[in-house]
């Protein structure tokens, strides 16, 4: 169909939010106004109505537009606005009439969405070429909606109806009437508040109409102007489920504070310009299955487990291509499971699997690179060699997979040369490597000296030392060394690993963790994970850390919600990051969402303590306080040494009329300062908010890791809104109204 509409419901709303049949003049199929003749109604309501229309001077097709008296003065102001902008895609102004506009009439249909990930890209370039040619103009458009775009016959946008643009040095501000018209969904917070607007209101604006585009559902749904509204104010929408790097801009666009937007469309533009979807539909994805040990010693599983950790360290520095965390990786070990199911579970579409045997100073490699849909093998080869060569083995089996999925190198892996380091120091490596994984205190132990082995064997080998600093932060989350102790330990290692290979790209997000969780540095922490993440490859525990000790106390939910889910996407089978993620959709305000990954989370490992915490937290905001008893008796149960399970445990129960087990569990908490935070979580349950306080405040002095985590949570929001949160924001130099 043809026409400025297809739908005259869909066309009243982009033509000005004409709502009921009220006519404005007296015209009619048959009819002029003046040189026009008047051919067909559009769409007629109750502030005026459109017509398709023949200039009879030019023999041309119009659209007439005209609104009652009492509208009229939106005529001048979208006059001037449309003929200020000269731009294709923007619905263009023909003559101007005492009570009507005679507007280009446009052969098209309204955005019908959802568009793939490329329609989008090209639709989304289009309206944010056409806000910019307004924005240099001064001119605010503060209407933008899918209701007020068509796409012609050839593909082109079409940006219509400029009846609320304000020039942005006027008092730009929402309307009663501009609520009324059916924009509640698409407007800022500030223009739902009534406050006065920049560019950055109308970025928020197409960071819905962007949403919708490629999800074909609101942003911010509603069954009426109010819901809306609300959502707009204080929920985050879904996760949208689009490329990475798209589904990120539109989220930044989306943000509620403007100053966490992009600072103007252009830069919206320039964003998207740089997106290649080519690459993100057609990525190749590979999951490295652990190499098993054929050799004698069944010691040696050590090294053939690195071997196949090497491989996958050295992939993931390859542009282009999906590489599978180890964790998930690995789950796979000593199980005689289908090629095509493991691919499935963990979404890729080759497999690399092999076997390593190793007799004095010899070694055989095996490697197989198998296609997913149809078990067929794209590679395979041998290797027998001297086992001081398992460095070219690598790197030929990286370049041969490298070859068989069509990947190309990029210019950053191709700019960082990989250290050979001496066989000793490598194997001493591979062995504090195999006993990270374990996860005890005594393989942590064991770790240790073995990184520090492999320093004392090769002092110019910079991986043992970001490896070890790695290990200290880890140590420190799973409660072996605090904070205080392990800063300046992860500090020096990351530091020194630096200084051996600047290029070495571990290190930065190590040191970005320190200036967030320890010294409250949060330009420095910017630096240093901006660094960090601009590298290729980047691992889930650098995804962790910067959305959970930098995005997360900052308040920047959704982007800390993309982070993690980049984690989950390179390492889906880890628990752990799926209860991170839920624990951030929850501080997002995504209950629901947060309730689905935990219990994804549960069904990888049902006694994993984080995800029944978090989920004592999701049914807390959710107003659930039975249910939220249940999950925190739970996480109690399997993590009994938590002080924060002890915390919330006893607080919930307190609040349930069950104190004297309350006060049992507060007996086995250790005495202030130490877990602060457990008791932080106790007062702030019993509303105890001056209590609260007082240990959030020894919480801040022993760093502990919750106290910026939790700084803008829904369960921290009643001491964010007493008298005592500015001093607590103050020390951790955070802005007072984070979150």
């Amino acid at each position: 169909m043809n026409g400025i509409l297809l739908m005259p419901r869909w066309n009243l709303r982009q033509l000005g939010g004409l709502e009921s049949v009220n006519q404005c003049m007296p015209l009619a199929a048959g009819t002029c106004l003046g040189p026009y003749e008047i051919l067909a109604p559009i769409g007629k309501g109750g502030m005026g109505e459109v017509w398709k229309a023949r200039d009879t001077r030019l023999n041309r097709t119009v659209a007439i537009k005209c609104l009652h008296g009492k509208h009229s003065d939106r005529f001048e102001q979208e006059a001037r606005a449309i003929a200020s902008l000269n731009h294709p895609n923007i619905c263009q102004i023909h003559d101007v009439g005492p009570d009507y506009l005679v507007l280009e009439y446009i052969e098209g249909e309204p955005l019908r969405s959802p568009y793939s990930p490329r329609e989008g890209l090209q639709l989304a370039l289009q309206i944010a070429g056409a806000l910019e040619a307004a924005h240099r103009k001064g001119i605010l458009h503060r209407d933008l909606k899918p209701a007020n775009i068509m796409v012609t016959t050839e593909g082109a946008v079409k940006l219509l109806d400029f009846g609320l643009a304000k020039p942005m040095d006027a008092n730009a501000t929402c309307t009663l009437e501009g609520t009324v018209m059916g924009t509640a969904a698409y407007m800022s917070p500030e223009q739902a508040e009534g406050k006065k607007l920049d560019e950055r209101s109308d970025v928020f604006a197409f960071g819905a109409v962007l949403y919708e585009i490629l999800s074909g559902r609101r942003a911010f749904g509603g069954s009426s102007s109010a819901s809306a509204l609300s959502a707009v104010l204080r929920d985050a929408p879904r996760p949208l489920e689009a490329p990475p790097a798209l589904a990120r801009i539109v989220m930044r666009c989306l943000e509620k504070e403007p100053k966490d937007r992009f600072p103007s469309v252009g830069e919206v533009k320039a964003a998207l310009s740089q997106i290649s979807l080519q690459e993100e539909e057609q990525r190749p994805s590979i999951a490295v299955l652990p190499f098993t040990n054929m050799s004698r010693d069944p010691d040696d599983e050590y090294f053939s487990d690195g071997l196949a950790e090497e491989i996958i360290n050295a992939l993931a520095q390859i542009p282009g291509l999906k590489v599978i965390a180890r964790t998930s990786a690995f789950a796979f070990k000593g199980q005689n499971t289908d090629i095509r199911k493991i691919a499935e579970a963990l979404g890729v579409t080759t497999i690399l699997e092999g076997s390593v045997r190793r007799a004095g100073n010899r070694i055989r490699v095996t490697a197989q690179l198998i296609t997913a849909a149809d078990g067929s093998h794209l590679w395979s080869q041998r290797y027998d060699r001297e086992i001081a060569d398992v460095f070219a083995i690598q790197d030929e089996i990286a370049q041969a997979i490298t070859g068989s999925l069509q990947v190309k190198l990029g210019a950053k892996a191709a700019s960082h040369h990989a250290y050979t380091p001496s066989l000793p120091a490598y194997e001493a490596l591979l062995r504090g490597r195999h006993h990270l994984f374990k996860s005890t205190p005594e393989s942590w132990r064991r770790a240790e000296k073995c990184l520090n082995q492999a320093m004392a064997l090769d002092p110019r080998y910079a991986q043992p030392h970001a490896i070890l600093g790695c290990a200290y932060l880890w140590i420190e989350v799973g409660g072996i060394k605090d904070l205080r102790t392990a800063a300046p330990l992860i500090h020096a290692e990351a530091q020194k690993a630096l200084e051996i290979d600047p290029g070495e790209p571990g290190p930065r997000f190590l040191l970005g963790s320190v200036a967030a969780a320890h010294d409250y540095d949060w330009e420095e922490a910017a630096r240093q994970f901006q660094a960090a993440m601009a590298t290729t490859g980047v691992s889930p525990e650098a995804h962790w850390a910067y959305a959970s000790l930098y995005l997360q106390p900052l308040a920047r939910f959704q982007e800390a919600v993309a982070e993690m889910r980049l984690a989950v996407e390179q390492d889906p089978l880890n628990a752990h990051w799926r209860a991170v993620l839920s624990s951030h959709l929850v501080h997002a305000g995504m209950n629901d969402q947060a309730v689905e990954e935990a219990m994804k989370a549960l069904e990888l490992d049902e006694n994993f303590w984080v995800t029944h915490f978090v989920l004592a937290e999701v049914y807390l905001a959710k107003g659930m306080p039975d249910k939220a008893l249940a999950a925190a008796e739970r996480a109690h149960h399997v993590a009994p040494w938590q002080t924060s399970n002890l915390g919330l445990l006893a607080g919930l129960l307190e609040r349930a009329g069950e104190k004297a087990r309350a006060a049992e569990l507060l007996g086995r908490m250790p005495g202030p300062p130490a877990a602060a935070f457990g008791r932080v979580l106790y007062h702030l349950i019993c509303l105890e908010l001056d209590a609260a306080a007082d240990c959030y405040e020894k919480a801040i002095e022993q760093r502990e890791l919750f106290a910026i985590i939790f700084a803008p949570a829904p369960i921290t929001r009643d001491l964010r809104e007493s008298p005592r949160w500015p001093r607590l924001a103050r020390m951790m130099n955070l802005p007072t109204d984070a979150g």
